[in-house]
Parts: C-alpha cells; sequence; structure tokens
C-alpha cells in the first residue's frame, strides 16, 4: 500500500527504527504491547493513543485488529495450517 519497499522491511525488522509519525508509532507501540504482553496494558497505554489523536472508534479498531490478527494466527499455528505461497512470495524483494 505505501509503495515503500525500505519502510516496509524496515517495519518487519523494527518498527522502532523506522520513520513513523508520532500518532503510527504510539499506535504500533500499543500493537505491541497487546500482542506481547496483554496483561501489561492499562489506562495510560489508551491515553496516550488518545494524546496522539485517535477517537475511541480507532482505539477499539486497533485492539479488535490486534486481537482477531493473533487469534487467527494462533489458530492457524495450533492446527498446523500452512501459508499458502502467494502470501509468502515477494518477501525477499525488499532490497
Amino acid at each position: 500500500m505505501t509503495k515503500d519497499n525500505a519502510l516496509v522491511a524496515q517495519l518487519e525488522q523494527d518498527y522502532t527504527q523506522a520513520p513513523l509519525s508520532p500518532p503510527d508509532r504510539a499506535m504500533l507501540d500499543y500493537v505491541a504491547k497487546l500482542t506481547l504482553a496483554p496483561a501489561e496494558v492499562v489506562r495510560a497505554d489508551v491515553e496516550t493513543l488518545r494524546a496522539a489523536g485517535f477517537s475511541d472508534r480507532a482505539i477499539l479498531d486497533i485492539a479488535q485488529i490486534t486481537a482477531y490478527y493473533a487469534y487467527v494466527n494462533r489458530l492457524a499455528d495450533g492446527l498446523g495450517v500452512t501459508l499458502e505461497d502467494y502470501w509468502t512470495a515477494g518477501k525477499e524483494d525488499y532490497s
């Protein structure tokens, strides 16, 4: 979508080093925390998103998309589902 292969590669490797706007950084910090340490998410994390300009609806969308992605991946991993070739094709083309 961005047509910026260098940005996509950096996001895949380490989003914290990517040149992002403050709202995008806040969103990805929240998504990373919700994914890796969901029990540690606190009200202040949501307030940080609000301060970055996200509406309550947008914050709900961010949380739901993050949770759904985690659910689908755990379901696929738990059932041994493998990706079709078209999902991984071209991954090495970010140089």
